[in-house]
């Protein structure tokens, strides 16, 4: 199999695409994003907190995406449960803060948990934030009452076998990359990344790259590359609560990926759990990395059947 295109996307420095922009228009991750019942701050950390349900669902996104990700979840979930959507630091305009990205964002989760008195939470993350998620499951176990992973694992795909030294040169070379760019570069490299990796409406990709390049590229960097000299998978035999995990699968791209089933793919994805014991693995079909965008409403659904199981 050859490796995936989320990988690929990652360590090329991009170049802007040659396909003609989208017509302008009012950005549609803004002009439809909720208004949040109340907004504050945790380690730098921002929550906007949704609803008032008995509960509580937690959104984290993933790599240089804002609360904006999660708009339909928002709106779908929100009528019946407390929905926290969190955005990080050095992401969609938000400052950095000093230290290691990924334990600070995993610490201001358990903060947010202990602060607010959540009892048994879903954590929801993306990319990232799903690798987020599965650290926060680790470190308080019985704090949570689930977690659904979307398109994000406990290591990074096609990386598994790579030994501490590989891993940590990798994730020191992606640091190095992304702080080459900046300005036009970054707004470019993330509209790439958006229109071969995250959506498959060309306008919506558009739109998130508009939004994404707000973030830090220095951040963006820093993230991927502490997600990346990770390997969470020899602790995922502790994860005591349900895990759901959603893959998604598009078929014009399987060309490139070595003509990949989607069968082969959930397979993929659910030995790359390791022993998560209470563990579920769903595709996500007409999707890429944002199936929460390009197919909400089998997305929710799916969240939905896996609240009631609880």
């Amino acid at each position: 199999m050859k490796a995936s295109l989320l990988f690929a996307a990652i360590f090329a420095l991009a170049t802007p695409s040659m396909a003609q922009d989208a017509p302008a228009q009012p950005n549609r991750f803004l002009v439809a994003q909720p208004a949040a019942a109340e907004r504050f701050e945790i380690k730098g950390m921002l929550v906007e907190r949704h609803g008032s349900g008995p509960r509580a669902l937690i959104l984290v996104p993933g790599l240089s995406s804002g609360g904006w990700v999660w708009q339909q979840m928002v709106r779908d979930f929100a009528p019946t449960n407390t929905v926290y959507v969190v955005t990080l630091p050095g992401f969609d305009g938000r400052p950095t803060v000093s230290g290691d990205p990924f334990d600070n964002a995993r610490d201001a989760l358990a903060e947010l948990i202990a602060s607010r008195k959540l009892v048994k939470p879903v954590v929801v993350g993306h990319s990232i934030g799903a690798t987020l998620a599965y650290a926060l499951a680790q470190e308080v176990p019985d704090r949570l009452g689930g977690v659904v992973g979307i398109d994000g694992l406990p290591v990074f795909p096609r990386t598994e076998d790579l030994t501490l030294e590989q891993r940590a040169a990798m994730s020191d070379g992606v640091r190095k990359q992304m702080s080459g760019l900046a300005g036009p570069a970054f707004a470019a490299q993330q509209q790439q990344y958006m229109r071969s990796i995250g959506m498959t409406d060309i306008g919506k990709a558009d739109d998130a790259a508009k939004l994404s390049a707000r973030s830090d590229p220095q951040a963006v960097g820093a993230y991927a590359g502490a997600v990346m000299a990770r390997d969470l998978r020899p602790g995922m035999a502790k994860v005591a609560v349900p895990v759901l995990v959603l893959a998604p699968y598009y078929a014009p791209d399987a060309p490139y990926l070595g003509n990949i089933s989607m069968q082969d793919k959930v397979a993929y994805y659910r030995a790359l759990m390791g022993e998560t014991p209470k563990l579920e693995v769903e595709a996500i079909d007409k999707a890429r990395h944002f199936p929460m965008i390009d197919q909400p409403e089998a997305v929710s659904e799916a969240v939905r059947r896996f609240l009631k199981r609880l």
